[in-house]
Protein backbone atom coordinates (compact mmCIF):
# COMPACT_ATOMS: atom_id res chain seq x y z
CA UNK A 1 0.00 0.00 0.00
CA UNK A 2 2.80 2.42 0.89
CA UNK A 3 4.51 1.72 -2.44
CA UNK A 4 1.28 2.50 -4.27
CA UNK A 5 1.01 5.83 -2.45
CA UNK A 6 4.63 6.81 -3.15
CA UNK A 7 4.18 5.85 -6.80
CA UNK A 8 0.98 7.86 -7.02
CA UNK A 9 2.67 10.87 -5.46
CA UNK A 10 5.56 10.62 -7.91
CA UNK A 11 3.13 10.38 -10.80
CA UNK A 12 1.36 13.48 -9.57
CA UNK A 13 4.59 15.44 -9.55
CA UNK A 14 5.34 14.39 -13.11
CA UNK A 15 1.87 14.93 -14.58
CA UNK A 16 0.45 17.68 -12.41
CA UNK A 17 -2.55 15.54 -11.46
CA UNK A 18 -3.15 12.96 -8.77
CA UNK A 19 -3.75 9.56 -10.35
CA UNK A 20 -4.58 6.54 -8.22
CA UNK A 21 -5.53 2.93 -8.81
CA UNK A 22 -9.06 1.88 -7.91
CA UNK A 23 -7.55 -0.82 -5.68
CA UNK A 24 -6.70 1.91 -3.21
CA UNK A 25 -10.40 2.54 -2.68
CA UNK A 26 -11.18 -0.81 -1.08
CA UNK A 27 -8.50 -0.16 1.55
CA UNK A 28 -10.55 2.79 2.86
CA UNK A 29 -13.00 0.25 4.33
CA UNK A 30 -10.35 -0.66 6.91
CA UNK A 31 -9.76 2.88 8.18
CA UNK A 32 -10.07 3.22 11.95
CA UNK A 33 -11.46 6.66 12.82
CA UNK A 34 -12.81 7.82 16.16
CA UNK A 35 -16.54 7.27 16.59
CA UNK A 36 -16.79 6.22 12.96
CA UNK A 37 -17.79 3.12 11.05
CA UNK A 38 -16.86 2.92 7.37
CA UNK A 39 -19.71 0.90 5.88
CA UNK A 40 -18.64 1.01 2.25
CA UNK A 41 -15.65 1.87 0.10
CA UNK A 42 -16.13 1.09 -3.57
CA UNK A 43 -14.74 2.23 -6.87
CA UNK A 44 -17.38 3.76 -9.15
CA UNK A 45 -17.10 4.74 -12.80
CA UNK A 46 -19.71 6.04 -15.22
CA UNK A 47 -22.96 4.89 -13.64
CA UNK A 48 -24.28 5.04 -10.08
CA UNK A 49 -27.66 3.93 -8.75
CA UNK A 50 -28.94 5.52 -5.54
CA UNK A 51 -32.24 4.77 -3.77
CA UNK A 52 -35.07 7.03 -4.87
CA UNK A 53 -33.13 8.58 -7.75
CA UNK A 54 -32.71 7.85 -11.42
CA UNK A 55 -29.36 6.20 -12.24
CA UNK A 56 -26.62 8.78 -12.66
CA UNK A 57 -24.63 8.43 -15.87
CA UNK A 58 -21.33 9.89 -17.04
CA UNK A 59 -19.68 10.17 -13.65
CA UNK A 60 -15.88 10.31 -13.61
CA UNK A 61 -14.13 7.40 -11.90
CA UNK A 62 -14.11 7.93 -8.15
CA UNK A 63 -13.88 6.21 -4.78
CA UNK A 64 -17.14 6.33 -2.86
CA UNK A 65 -16.70 6.10 0.91
CA UNK A 66 -19.83 5.91 3.09
CA UNK A 67 -19.96 5.68 6.85
CA UNK A 68 -21.68 6.38 10.14
CA UNK A 69 -20.65 8.87 12.79
CA UNK A 70 -21.69 8.17 16.39
CA UNK A 71 -20.42 10.95 18.67
CA UNK A 72 -23.06 9.96 21.26
CA UNK A 73 -25.10 6.84 21.97
CA UNK A 74 -28.13 8.51 20.36
CA UNK A 75 -26.27 9.75 17.28
CA UNK A 76 -26.42 8.18 13.83
CA UNK A 77 -24.97 10.50 11.21
CA UNK A 78 -24.75 9.11 7.69
CA UNK A 79 -21.97 10.69 5.64
CA UNK A 80 -20.21 10.13 2.34
CA UNK A 81 -16.94 11.26 0.81
CA UNK A 82 -16.40 10.99 -2.95
CA UNK A 83 -12.79 11.03 -4.13
CA UNK A 84 -11.82 11.53 -7.80
CA UNK A 85 -9.64 8.67 -8.98
CA UNK A 86 -7.66 11.07 -11.15
CA UNK A 87 -7.50 14.79 -11.93
CA UNK A 88 -8.30 15.75 -8.33
CA UNK A 89 -8.05 19.53 -8.05
CA UNK A 90 -6.52 19.30 -4.59
CA UNK A 91 -9.56 20.76 -2.85
CA UNK A 92 -12.23 19.50 -0.47
CA UNK A 93 -15.79 20.76 -0.89
CA UNK A 94 -18.21 20.31 2.00
CA UNK A 95 -21.92 20.35 1.22
CA UNK A 96 -24.83 21.18 3.52
CA UNK A 97 -28.53 20.55 3.89
CA UNK A 98 -31.90 22.23 3.45
CA UNK A 99 -34.89 22.45 5.76
CA UNK A 100 -34.64 20.06 8.71
CA UNK A 101 -32.09 18.07 6.66
CA UNK A 102 -32.49 14.28 6.72
CA UNK A 103 -30.71 13.37 3.49
CA UNK A 104 -27.40 13.75 1.72
CA UNK A 105 -27.41 16.28 -1.14
CA UNK A 106 -26.32 13.87 -3.88
CA UNK A 107 -26.97 16.24 -6.83
CA UNK A 108 -24.54 18.81 -5.44
CA UNK A 109 -22.01 16.10 -4.61
CA UNK A 110 -22.19 14.77 -8.16
CA UNK A 111 -21.74 18.24 -9.61
CA UNK A 112 -18.74 18.98 -7.40
CA UNK A 113 -17.16 15.63 -8.27
CA UNK A 114 -17.39 16.47 -11.98
CA UNK A 115 -15.56 19.73 -11.23
CA UNK A 116 -12.63 17.80 -9.71
CA UNK A 117 -13.37 18.20 -6.00
CA UNK A 118 -13.14 15.62 -3.28
CA UNK A 119 -16.57 16.21 -1.83
CA UNK A 120 -18.36 15.34 1.39
CA UNK A 121 -21.96 15.41 2.57
CA UNK A 122 -24.10 14.16 5.46
CA UNK A 123 -27.76 13.77 6.42
CA UNK A 124 -27.09 15.87 9.58
CA UNK A 125 -27.88 12.95 11.86
CA UNK A 126 -31.26 11.59 10.80
CA UNK A 127 -33.17 10.36 7.77
CA UNK A 128 -36.40 12.19 7.03
CA UNK A 129 -38.21 14.47 4.59
CA UNK A 130 -37.05 18.08 4.76
CA UNK A 131 -40.04 19.53 6.63
CA UNK A 132 -40.26 16.63 9.12
CA UNK A 133 -38.89 17.29 12.61
CA UNK A 134 -40.50 14.35 14.44
CA UNK A 135 -37.05 12.72 14.73
CA UNK A 136 -36.09 15.49 17.21
CA UNK A 137 -38.79 14.78 19.81
CA UNK A 138 -37.10 13.42 22.94
CA UNK A 139 -33.68 13.31 21.22
CA UNK A 140 -31.58 16.31 22.35
CA UNK A 141 -28.37 14.77 21.01
CA UNK A 142 -29.88 14.46 17.54
CA UNK A 143 -30.80 18.14 17.74
CA UNK A 144 -27.15 18.94 18.49
CA UNK A 145 -26.05 16.77 15.57
CA UNK A 146 -28.42 18.67 13.30
CA UNK A 147 -27.55 22.03 14.81
CA UNK A 148 -23.77 22.00 14.66
CA UNK A 149 -22.05 18.65 15.24
CA UNK A 150 -22.72 16.66 12.06
CA UNK A 151 -21.14 19.04 9.55
CA UNK A 152 -18.05 19.52 11.72
CA UNK A 153 -17.47 15.80 12.21
CA UNK A 154 -18.18 15.11 8.53
CA UNK A 155 -15.50 17.65 7.68
CA UNK A 156 -12.95 16.16 10.07
CA UNK A 157 -13.50 12.64 8.72
CA UNK A 158 -13.43 13.81 5.12
CA UNK A 159 -10.00 15.33 5.69
CA UNK A 160 -8.73 12.12 7.29
CA UNK A 161 -10.07 10.02 4.42
CA UNK A 162 -8.49 12.36 1.88
CA UNK A 163 -5.13 12.02 3.65
CA UNK A 164 -5.43 8.23 3.65
CA UNK A 165 -6.52 7.95 0.01
CA UNK A 166 -4.24 10.47 -1.67
CA UNK A 167 -1.34 10.32 0.78
CA UNK A 168 -1.59 14.07 1.23
CA UNK A 169 -3.93 16.63 2.74
CA UNK A 170 -6.18 18.86 0.66
CA UNK A 171 -4.63 22.16 -0.37
CA UNK A 172 -7.79 24.10 0.51
CA UNK A 173 -11.21 23.30 1.95
CA UNK A 174 -14.46 25.01 0.90
CA UNK A 175 -18.08 24.87 2.02
CA UNK A 176 -20.96 25.75 -0.30
CA UNK A 177 -24.58 25.58 0.88
CA UNK A 178 -27.82 27.54 1.10
CA UNK A 179 -30.84 27.94 3.41
CA UNK A 180 -30.32 25.64 6.41
CA UNK A 181 -27.01 24.96 4.68
CA UNK A 182 -26.30 28.69 4.93
CA UNK A 183 -26.95 28.41 8.66
CA UNK A 184 -24.55 25.46 8.77
CA UNK A 185 -22.01 27.49 6.83
CA UNK A 186 -22.06 30.31 9.38
CA UNK A 187 -22.00 27.78 12.22
CA UNK A 188 -18.75 26.44 10.78
CA UNK A 189 -17.22 29.92 10.56
CA UNK A 190 -18.28 30.76 14.11
CA UNK A 191 -17.72 27.50 16.03
CA UNK A 192 -15.12 25.68 13.94
CA UNK A 193 -13.15 28.47 12.23
CA UNK A 194 -10.34 26.17 11.06
CA UNK A 195 -12.54 23.66 9.24
CA UNK A 196 -12.75 25.65 6.00
CA UNK A 197 -10.64 28.19 4.15
CA UNK A 198 -13.54 29.53 2.10
CA UNK A 199 -17.27 29.51 2.87
CA UNK A 200 -20.11 30.38 0.52
CA UNK A 201 -23.27 30.91 2.58
CA UNK A 202 -26.55 31.48 0.76
CA UNK A 203 -29.84 32.72 2.26
CA UNK A 204 -28.76 31.60 5.74
CA UNK A 205 -31.45 30.55 8.21
CA UNK A 206 -28.94 31.48 10.89
CA UNK A 207 -31.40 33.04 13.35
CA UNK A 208 -33.41 29.80 13.40
CA UNK A 209 -35.08 30.35 16.79
CA UNK A 210 -36.36 33.80 15.81
CA UNK A 211 -37.24 32.93 12.20
CA UNK A 212 -39.59 30.12 13.16
CA UNK A 213 -40.97 31.98 16.17
CA UNK A 214 -41.91 34.86 13.86
CA UNK A 215 -43.83 32.28 11.86
CA UNK A 216 -46.28 32.03 14.75
CA UNK A 217 -47.28 35.67 14.22
CA UNK A 218 -47.54 35.03 10.48
CA UNK A 219 -49.77 31.98 10.93
CA UNK A 220 -52.02 33.86 13.33
CA UNK A 221 -52.28 36.84 11.00
CA UNK A 222 -53.09 34.65 8.02
CA UNK A 223 -55.30 32.42 10.18
CA UNK A 224 -57.75 35.27 10.61
CA UNK A 225 -60.36 34.64 7.86
CA UNK A 226 -60.75 38.39 7.35
CA UNK A 227 -57.01 39.00 7.01
CA UNK A 228 -56.07 35.92 4.97
CA UNK A 229 -54.95 36.79 1.44
CA UNK A 230 -56.00 34.12 -1.09
CA UNK A 231 -53.24 33.15 -3.49
CA UNK A 232 -55.34 34.27 -6.46
CA UNK A 233 -54.88 37.89 -5.32
CA UNK A 234 -51.09 37.71 -5.39
CA UNK A 235 -50.94 38.65 -9.07
CA UNK A 236 -52.72 41.95 -8.41
CA UNK A 237 -50.39 42.70 -5.48
CA UNK A 238 -47.31 41.98 -7.58
CA UNK A 239 -48.55 44.17 -10.43
CA UNK A 240 -49.13 47.09 -8.06
CA UNK A 241 -45.70 46.65 -6.45
CA UNK A 242 -43.97 46.55 -9.85
CA UNK A 243 -45.96 49.55 -11.06
CA UNK A 244 -44.59 51.46 -8.07
CA UNK A 245 -40.98 50.32 -8.10
CA UNK A 246 -39.94 48.33 -11.20
CA UNK A 247 -38.86 51.30 -13.31
CA UNK A 248 -36.96 53.10 -10.52
CA UNK A 249 -33.66 51.82 -11.93
CA UNK A 250 -34.48 53.02 -15.44
CA UNK A 251 -35.32 49.53 -16.69
CA UNK A 252 -38.80 48.03 -16.70
CA UNK A 253 -38.04 44.33 -16.57
CA UNK A 254 -40.30 42.82 -13.91
CA UNK A 255 -37.58 43.10 -11.25
CA UNK A 256 -37.30 45.47 -8.29
CA UNK A 257 -33.59 46.17 -8.50
CA UNK A 258 -33.19 47.86 -5.11
CA UNK A 259 -36.00 47.11 -2.63
CA UNK A 260 -34.51 49.59 -0.16
CA UNK A 261 -35.66 52.37 -2.49
CA UNK A 262 -39.14 50.94 -3.07
CA UNK A 263 -41.91 52.92 -1.34
CA UNK A 264 -44.87 50.78 -2.35
CA UNK A 265 -48.00 51.51 -0.29
CA UNK A 266 -50.45 48.57 -0.21
CA UNK A 267 -53.30 51.02 0.44
CA UNK A 268 -53.54 51.62 -3.32
CA UNK A 269 -55.13 48.17 -3.56
CA UNK A 270 -58.06 48.96 -1.23
CA UNK A 271 -61.35 47.79 -2.73
CA UNK A 272 -63.57 50.71 -3.65
CA UNK A 273 -66.70 48.58 -3.53
CA UNK A 274 -67.19 44.85 -3.27
CA UNK A 275 -64.29 42.45 -2.75
CA UNK A 276 -62.77 41.59 -6.14
CA UNK A 277 -59.71 39.72 -7.50
CA UNK A 278 -57.82 42.93 -8.24
CA UNK A 279 -58.24 44.60 -4.82
CA UNK A 280 -57.79 43.95 -1.11
CA UNK A 281 -60.09 44.47 1.84
CA UNK A 282 -58.80 46.62 4.70
CA UNK A 283 -57.92 43.58 6.89
CA UNK A 284 -56.03 42.07 3.94
CA UNK A 285 -54.13 45.32 3.47
CA UNK A 286 -53.12 45.24 7.13
CA UNK A 287 -51.87 41.67 6.67
CA UNK A 288 -49.90 42.68 3.60
CA UNK A 289 -48.31 45.61 5.43
CA UNK A 290 -47.23 43.22 8.18
CA UNK A 291 -45.70 40.80 5.68
CA UNK A 292 -43.59 43.64 4.27
CA UNK A 293 -42.74 45.25 7.61
CA UNK A 294 -41.94 42.09 9.55
CA UNK A 295 -43.04 40.91 12.97
CA UNK A 296 -42.81 42.62 16.35
CA UNK A 297 -43.46 41.45 19.88
CA UNK A 298 -45.98 42.94 22.31
CA UNK A 299 -43.51 45.69 23.25
CA UNK A 300 -43.04 46.64 19.60
CA UNK A 301 -39.52 45.22 19.38
CA UNK A 302 -38.62 43.76 15.99
CA UNK A 303 -38.53 39.96 15.96
CA UNK A 304 -37.99 39.22 12.28
CA UNK A 305 -37.86 41.36 9.12
CA UNK A 306 -40.41 41.15 6.33
CA UNK A 307 -40.39 40.37 2.62
CA UNK A 308 -39.26 42.58 -0.24
CA UNK A 309 -41.87 43.68 -2.82
CA UNK A 310 -41.98 42.70 -6.48
CA UNK A 311 -42.39 38.90 -6.64
CA UNK A 312 -45.52 38.29 -4.58
CA UNK A 313 -46.67 35.42 -6.80
CA UNK A 314 -43.60 33.65 -5.44
CA UNK A 315 -45.26 33.68 -2.01
CA UNK A 316 -47.76 30.95 -2.99
CA UNK A 317 -45.70 28.03 -1.80
CA UNK A 318 -43.85 29.50 1.18
CA UNK A 319 -46.18 32.13 2.66
CA UNK A 320 -49.81 31.84 1.55
CA UNK A 321 -50.45 28.22 0.64
CA UNK A 322 -53.87 26.99 -0.42
CA UNK A 323 -55.05 27.88 3.10
CA UNK A 324 -53.50 29.47 6.20
CA UNK A 325 -52.06 26.16 7.47
CA UNK A 326 -50.87 24.73 4.15
CA UNK A 327 -47.81 26.79 3.22
CA UNK A 328 -44.30 25.40 3.49
CA UNK A 329 -43.53 28.06 6.06
CA UNK A 330 -46.46 26.90 8.21
CA UNK A 331 -45.27 23.30 8.03
CA UNK A 332 -41.81 24.27 9.26
CA UNK A 333 -43.21 26.35 12.11
CA UNK A 334 -45.70 23.68 13.16
CA UNK A 335 -43.17 20.83 13.19
CA UNK A 336 -40.51 22.93 14.90
CA UNK A 337 -42.74 23.82 17.85
CA UNK A 338 -44.38 20.40 18.08
CA UNK A 339 -41.18 18.36 18.11
CA UNK A 340 -38.35 20.66 19.18
CA UNK A 341 -39.82 23.36 21.41
CA UNK A 342 -43.27 22.58 22.85
CA UNK A 343 -45.29 19.36 22.45
CA UNK A 344 -46.92 17.33 19.65
CA UNK A 345 -50.36 18.88 20.28
CA UNK A 346 -49.11 22.45 19.84
CA UNK A 347 -51.22 24.79 17.68
CA UNK A 348 -50.19 28.16 16.30
CA UNK A 349 -53.73 29.54 16.53
CA UNK A 350 -53.95 29.07 20.30
CA UNK A 351 -50.31 29.83 21.17
CA UNK A 352 -49.04 32.98 22.87
CA UNK A 353 -46.66 34.30 20.21
CA UNK A 354 -44.51 36.30 22.64
CA UNK A 355 -44.19 33.32 24.96
CA UNK A 356 -43.26 31.09 22.03
CA UNK A 357 -40.50 33.49 21.01
CA UNK A 358 -39.02 33.39 24.50
CA UNK A 359 -39.32 29.60 24.73
CA UNK A 360 -37.83 29.10 21.27
CA UNK A 361 -34.80 31.21 22.03
CA UNK A 362 -34.33 29.70 25.49
CA UNK A 363 -34.48 26.09 24.31
CA UNK A 364 -33.00 26.17 20.82
CA UNK A 365 -30.89 29.27 20.15
CA UNK A 366 -27.71 27.82 21.67
CA UNK A 367 -27.91 24.71 19.47
CA UNK A 368 -29.39 26.03 16.23
CA UNK A 369 -28.59 29.73 15.85
CA UNK A 370 -25.41 30.87 14.13
CA UNK A 371 -25.76 34.61 14.72
CA UNK A 372 -22.43 35.46 16.38
CA UNK A 373 -20.93 38.39 14.40
CA UNK A 374 -17.49 37.97 15.97
CA UNK A 375 -15.60 36.08 13.26
CA UNK A 376 -12.15 37.04 14.49
CA UNK A 377 -10.91 33.43 14.75
CA UNK A 378 -12.11 32.64 11.24
CA UNK A 379 -10.40 35.78 9.94
CA UNK A 380 -7.20 34.94 11.84
CA UNK A 381 -7.22 31.50 10.19
CA UNK A 382 -7.22 33.30 6.84
CA UNK A 383 -10.80 32.29 6.09
CA UNK A 384 -12.93 34.10 3.52
CA UNK A 385 -16.71 34.30 3.69
CA UNK A 386 -19.10 35.27 0.91
CA UNK A 387 -22.77 35.71 1.75
CA UNK A 388 -25.52 35.94 -0.87
CA UNK A 389 -29.28 36.24 -0.78
CA UNK A 390 -32.04 36.71 -3.33
CA UNK A 391 -34.11 39.84 -2.82
CA UNK A 392 -37.26 37.89 -3.78
CA UNK A 393 -36.77 35.13 -1.20
CA UNK A 394 -40.13 34.14 0.29
CA UNK A 395 -38.66 31.52 2.66
CA UNK A 396 -36.14 33.61 4.62
CA UNK A 397 -36.22 37.39 4.71
CA UNK A 398 -33.30 38.85 2.72
CA UNK A 399 -33.12 41.70 5.23
CA UNK A 400 -31.87 39.21 7.83
CA UNK A 401 -28.70 38.55 5.85
CA UNK A 402 -28.14 42.27 5.32
CA UNK A 403 -28.51 42.76 9.07
CA UNK A 404 -26.01 40.00 9.90
CA UNK A 405 -23.47 41.41 7.44
CA UNK A 406 -23.79 44.84 9.05
CA UNK A 407 -23.38 43.30 12.50
CA UNK A 408 -20.12 41.69 11.37
CA UNK A 409 -18.93 45.05 10.08
CA UNK A 410 -19.83 46.76 13.36
CA UNK A 411 -18.21 44.03 15.47
CA UNK A 412 -15.05 43.54 13.43
CA UNK A 413 -14.70 47.05 12.07
CA UNK A 414 -15.55 47.83 8.45
CA UNK A 415 -11.92 47.79 7.28
CA UNK A 416 -11.11 44.40 8.79
CA UNK A 417 -14.44 42.95 7.69
CA UNK A 418 -13.77 44.03 4.11
CA UNK A 419 -10.67 41.84 4.18
CA UNK A 420 -12.56 38.58 4.64
CA UNK A 421 -16.33 38.94 4.15
CA UNK A 422 -18.52 40.10 1.27
CA UNK A 423 -22.26 40.18 0.64
CA UNK A 424 -24.09 39.92 -2.68
CA UNK A 425 -27.81 40.63 -2.94
CA UNK A 426 -29.39 39.22 -6.12
CA UNK A 427 -32.37 41.18 -7.53
CA UNK A 428 -35.16 38.93 -8.76
CA UNK A 429 -33.78 35.74 -7.19
CA UNK A 430 -36.02 33.67 -4.94
CA UNK A 431 -34.90 31.10 -2.32
CA UNK A 432 -31.36 30.00 -3.24
CA UNK A 433 -32.17 30.11 -6.99
CA UNK A 434 -35.03 30.68 -9.41
CA UNK A 435 -37.33 33.69 -9.70
CA UNK A 436 -37.93 36.42 -12.29
CA UNK A 437 -34.29 37.56 -12.28
CA UNK A 438 -30.91 35.97 -12.96
CA UNK A 439 -30.17 33.32 -10.33
CA UNK A 440 -27.33 31.15 -11.70
CA UNK A 441 -24.42 32.93 -10.08
CA UNK A 442 -21.93 30.16 -9.38
CA UNK A 443 -23.55 28.75 -6.24
CA UNK A 444 -23.44 24.91 -5.95
CA UNK A 445 -22.16 24.69 -9.53
CA UNK A 446 -24.81 26.84 -11.26
CA UNK A 447 -22.58 28.60 -13.75
CA UNK A 448 -23.29 32.05 -15.21
CA UNK A 449 -23.33 32.30 -19.00
CA UNK A 450 -19.91 33.94 -19.04
CA UNK A 451 -18.45 30.73 -17.63
CA UNK A 452 -17.84 29.33 -14.15
CA UNK A 453 -14.77 31.53 -13.75
CA UNK A 454 -17.12 34.51 -13.44
CA UNK A 455 -19.28 33.03 -10.69
CA UNK A 456 -19.42 33.71 -7.00
CA UNK A 457 -17.74 30.44 -5.99
CA UNK A 458 -14.79 31.12 -8.29
CA UNK A 459 -14.53 34.55 -6.71
CA UNK A 460 -14.27 32.83 -3.34
CA UNK A 461 -11.54 30.51 -4.65
CA UNK A 462 -9.64 33.45 -6.07
CA UNK A 463 -9.91 35.29 -2.77
CA UNK A 464 -8.64 32.31 -0.77
CA UNK A 465 -5.88 31.20 -3.11
CA UNK A 466 -4.76 34.44 -4.77
CA UNK A 467 -5.64 36.98 -2.11
CA UNK A 468 -8.14 38.91 -4.23
CA UNK A 469 -11.79 38.16 -5.04
CA UNK A 470 -12.92 38.50 -8.65
CA UNK A 471 -13.82 42.05 -9.55
CA UNK A 472 -16.52 40.95 -12.01
CA UNK A 473 -19.15 38.48 -10.83
CA UNK A 474 -22.22 37.72 -12.93
CA UNK A 475 -25.64 36.10 -12.66
CA UNK A 476 -27.66 34.49 -15.44
CA UNK A 477 -31.30 33.67 -16.02
CA UNK A 478 -31.79 30.51 -18.08
CA UNK A 479 -35.05 29.65 -19.85
CA UNK A 480 -36.23 27.56 -22.81
CA UNK A 481 -35.64 29.19 -26.18
CA UNK A 482 -37.92 28.94 -29.26
CA UNK A 483 -36.43 25.51 -29.97
CA UNK A 484 -37.15 24.31 -26.44
CA UNK A 485 -33.50 24.23 -25.45
CA UNK A 486 -32.40 25.96 -22.26
CA UNK A 487 -30.34 29.07 -22.95
CA UNK A 488 -29.36 32.32 -21.20
CA UNK A 489 -32.05 34.98 -21.61
CA UNK A 490 -30.71 37.59 -19.18
CA UNK A 491 -27.33 38.35 -17.61
CA UNK A 492 -26.52 40.95 -14.99
CA UNK A 493 -23.49 41.92 -12.95
CA UNK A 494 -23.75 40.83 -9.33
CA UNK A 495 -22.62 43.78 -7.26
CA UNK A 496 -20.94 43.54 -3.87
CA UNK A 497 -23.24 45.12 -1.25
CA UNK A 498 -23.99 48.00 -0.84
CA UNK A 499 -23.39 48.53 -4.57
CA UNK A 500 -26.42 48.12 -6.85
CA UNK A 501 -26.31 47.35 -10.58
CA UNK A 502 -27.14 50.44 -12.65
CA UNK A 503 -28.19 50.59 -16.29
CA UNK A 504 -25.74 52.65 -18.34
CA UNK A 505 -28.56 54.16 -20.36
CA UNK A 506 -27.76 52.40 -23.62
CA UNK A 507 -27.53 48.81 -24.77
CA UNK A 508 -29.61 45.65 -24.43
CA UNK A 509 -31.13 45.52 -20.96
CA UNK A 510 -30.85 41.74 -21.01
CA UNK A 511 -27.05 41.92 -21.30
CA UNK A 512 -24.70 42.42 -18.38
CA UNK A 513 -22.47 44.74 -20.44
CA UNK A 514 -25.24 47.34 -20.31
CA UNK A 515 -24.89 47.63 -16.52
CA UNK A 516 -22.25 48.74 -14.06
CA UNK A 517 -21.69 48.62 -10.29
CA UNK A 518 -21.04 52.23 -9.25
CA UNK A 519 -20.10 53.24 -5.72
CA UNK A 520 -23.22 54.11 -3.69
Amino acid sequence: MARLRYAAAALAVMTGSMGLHAADCAAMKDLKLEGTTIRMAEAVSGRLELPGRAPQEGLPAFCRVAGLLRPTSDSKIHFEVWLPEKDWNGRLLGTGNGGFAGQIDYPQIEGALKRGFAVAGSDAGHQAEGTDASWAFGHPEKVKDFGWRAVHLMTERAKQIIQAYYGKAQDKAYFDACSDGGREALMEAQRFPEDYDGILAGAPANAWSSLLAAGVWAMQKLGDPKGYIPDWKLGAIQKAALDACDAQDGVKDGIVNDPAQCKFDPAVLLCKGEDELDCLTQPQIETLKTLYAGFHDAQGKAVWPGYAPGDETGWREWVIGQDSEASLGARFVRNYFRYMVADPKWSAQTADADAMLKLSRTKMASELDSTNPDLSEFAAHGGKLILYHGWDDAAISPWNTVAYYKQVQQTMGSTKAAGFVRLYMAPGMEHCNGGPGPSALGQFGLSPAQGPQYGIFDSLESWVEKGTPLEDVFATKYAPGPDGKIKPVMTRPLCAYPKVAKYKGTGDTNEADSFECPQP
